[in-house]
């Protein structure tokens, strides 16, 4: 074996270990596979950058474009409002038309995006429905993946597959050869969730049920016991000789001195007898009389009080000012590539930031105590906010950093763009037609059609260079030079030619669910599109030595990259609902096995029937 091969096999083997262990960000291990074949020399510097120029990389940063148009115009959450118009209370239709709808949603659109943008209606819903969120949201995280499968662009994997016909240069996959097989697939997991999943899906969380009011709304009180420091949130008024008169609250240190996490005050307004609610600043300065709401570490007693010229009083909401009618709460999700995960909560900047205060945590649906504004924030985690309308209203421009879960019915009117919404429809319908009947290549449509959508304002072009996830494009273009090197080292030869050794030349049938169940077993793990950059080459390989047509084997892989359904860490959106949902990692096996050994069986079954062999 030459050495350049073995190298390869060095380099894919430690990429694989560092993919499944999750020491180091993806898109990092790819770049360093990208450096060590080009510093070897087993690739040349032109072969070694060749994927920050592969069409299936633009192809995909446009499409998060379009992805972040559809939700800035408000399309993309008039689907979820016609669901929560339309949906009884009966669990099992839920269940139905959450998966149908952000089936219906990723398959034009990341499959991540479709499934956040879910997440907050799946709890109105449930909240309305006095069910707990768990009964909602794994089957939604479930029907975000499987809409992956309905189209071409569905997700990555499908770009990646077609990317080895067009370089073989056979006819490409038609927009919609997915779909029929996508059906299928989506029709037997909605069956599995309604006849099995939703017997085994834990009902968790009752307690939010008496927590909101009319159609799915929480109420101040019910969000602050969800967050367990109900009974840490203190009421103070200051008095004329408190040390804190002319103090802003910087230069006070509460939190630091006293443990106090300040979030808003009541002040006199002129002398009409009537008071307003201010949110805290940094620059907020303390006068005498003003009522100050925060969040303590530990318990305060009145002599603690006094020592600061405060005197304490209820917090009862039917009794002060304070309510959701003035003061704004959302609760948040931290997604993977949040720029706030591995900062501390203290100096993540909310309050100069974003105009909000930090008044409760939870990880994995388990309220953090003990000085949480020290704790380092990791994915996954959620956080309690409070701040002024216009600053909840804004946090869906920062969609970056983090994710909306629960919020107050008043935001759903806030839309940036909502009056460009006709014009997106038409520019994503216009898109479609293109690539369906192929009056240019994918990516030119794709490109015409986040370009318009930036020119017409239906986007910015700041949210539209935002919205790019440029880690997953980092991954994809650094991990397709490994695909190079074993071509051209001959690693790929040797692969395909085990495999057809261990399965025979003429066993099509068991060689797609070989390569159906390598996909799937390491999607699990490895992030799918990396997984579908390095099988895909070996799934066209395989299929010319066996003399059958390289179709159904490259659909076997992209399908399988996305039944990414046993654990929370397959895919960013099983992650994204863990925390709300409050699961537990042997809830995804055991709803998940199940469903991925259907997958398995079915997609044999029905992709010689829509590709023969």
């Amino acid at each position: 074996m030459p050495w350049d091969m073995i190298f390869t096999f060095i380099v894919l083997s430690a990429a694989v270990i560092l993919f499944v262990t999750d020491k180091l960000r993806l898109d990092l291990v790819a770049l360093m596979v990208m450096l060590a074949l080009g510093l070897s020399g087993v690739l040349t510097p032109t072969e070694m950058l060749s994927g920050f120029g592969s069409t299936v990389v633009i192809l995909i940063a446009g499409l998060f474009i379009v992805g972040e148009s559809l939700a800035q115009t408000g399309i993309s959450y008039a689907v979820g409002d016609k669901i929560v118009d339309i949906a009884g209370e009966q669990e099992w239709k839920l269940i139905v038309l959450l998966m149908l709808a952000v089936a219906s949603l990723a398959s034009v659109m990341s499959v991540t995006g479709a499934g956040a943008i879910f997440i907050p209606i799946a709890i109105r819903l449930a909240n309305r429905s006095e069910l707990s969120p768990s009964r909602l949201l794994l089957p939604l995280a479930y029907g975000a993946l499987i809409g992956g499968m309905l189209t071409l662009i569905g997700t990555p994997p499908n770009l990646v597959a077609n990317a080895e016909l067009l370089k073989a240069g056979m006819d490409p996959f038609n927009f919609f050869i997915f779909t029929p097989i996508g059906l299928i697939m989506l029709a037997m997991a909605i069956i599995h969730m309604l006849i099995y999943g939703r017997f085994m899906l834990p009902a968790k969380d009752k307690q939010a049920n008496s927590d909101v009011t009319g159609k799915g709304r929480r109420t101040v009180q019910g969000l602050l016991k969800t967050y367990d420091i109900e009974d840490k949130i203190v009421r103070f008024i200051v008095n004329e000789q408190s040390r804190l008169v002319g103090e802003t609250v910087v230069s006070a240190r509460l939190r630091r001195d006293a443990g106090l996490t300040l979030f808003a005050m009541e002040r006199a307004n002129g002398g009409n007898g009537q008071s307003q609610v201010l949110v805290v600043d940094t620059e907020t300065e303390f006068a005498p009389g003003d009522v100050l709401y925060g969040v303590v570490e530990e318990p305060w007693t009145q002599i603690a009080a006094k020592m600061w010229g405060l005197e304490m009083t209820s917090v009862a909401e039917n009794e002060h000012h304070l309510s959701a009618r003035e003061l704004g709460m959302a609760d948040l999700v931290i997604p993977q590539e949040s720029n706030l995960v591995g900062r501390a909560i203290s100096g993540a900047g909310f309050r100069t930031r974003y105009g909000l205060s930090v008044v409760g945590a939870m990880r994995k649906g388990k309220p953090l105590h003990d000085s949480f504004g020290n704790t380092e924030l990791e994915f996954g985690d959620q956080l309690l906010v409070v701040g002024e309308w216009d600053c909840i209203q804004k946090l869906r421009s920062y969609r970056e950093d983090f994710l909306l879960l629960s919020f107050p019915e008043e935001i759903q009117s806030y839309l940036p763009r909502r009056k460009f919404a006709p014009l997106a429809l038409v520019i994503l319908a216009a898109m479609l037609a293109l690539i369906i009947f192929r009056i240019v290549p994918s990516v030119t449509a794709v490109v015409l059609a986040a370009t318009a959508l930036v020119c017409t304002g239906c986007v910015s072009a700041k949210r539209a260079y935002e919205s790019i996830n440029w880690p997953s494009l980092v991954l994809i273009a650094g991990m397709i030079p490994m695909a190079t090197a074993l071509g051209k080292t001959g690693g790929l030869a040797l692969l395909v030619d085990n495999m057809v050794a261990m399965i025979g030349q003429n066993a099509p049938y068991v060689m797609l669910v070989a390569l159906f169940l390598l996909t799937s077993v390491f999607s699990q793990f490895t992030s799918n599109t990396a997984t579908a950059v390095l099988i895909a080459p070996v799934a066209f390989q395989v299929a010319n030595i066996m003399g059958v047509r390289p179709e159904p084997m490259l659909m076997s892989v992209a399908i399988a990259a996305s039944t990414a359904f046993c654990t929370p860490v397959a895919s960013p959106i099983n992650t994204l609902v863990m925390g709300p949902g409050n699961y537990r990692f042997m809830d995804y096996v055991k709803i998940g096995v199940p469903l991925q050994i259907l997958s398995i069986i079915v997609a044999t079954l029905i992709i010689p029937v829509f590709l023969p062999f």
